[in-house]
């Protein structure tokens, strides 16, 4: 069950994310095409990034599925893509300021 607040990494590659929004997701949380775990346990030997989920994660950057279920913070990048399931999460861009006119 993915939780808010929860502390995640790759098992094929260098990325760490902190849950900001779970809101009963549908599918599991993974990158570079296979489950993320919590930091701390350990990872399954002989696993390779999927070339479909190797675009890579930015540090410092917010990803989001479609449908706004889930929401996670880079806090260590690495060459897998975070996805939800089968599906990429979207890098969320900022929301634009009101101008001051």
């Amino acid at each position: 069950m993915l939780k808010t607040g929860a502390r995640l990494r790759s098992q094929v590659c260098t990325t760490e994310v902190i849950v900001v929004r779970a809101d009963n997701p549908p599918a599991a949380l993974n990158c570079g095409g296979h489950p993320m775990i919590e930091i701390g346990k350990p990872v399954t030997e002989g696993l390779t990034i999927d070339s479909a989920f190797a675009a890579g994660s930015v540090l410092g950057k917010r990803y989001r599925d479609a449908e706004a279920t889930v929401e996670i913070l880079v806090t260590k990048p690495g060459s897998g893509s975070p996805a939800l399931g089968d599906q990429l999460l979207e890098l969320k861009t900022a929301q634009p300021l009101p101008s001051s006119d």
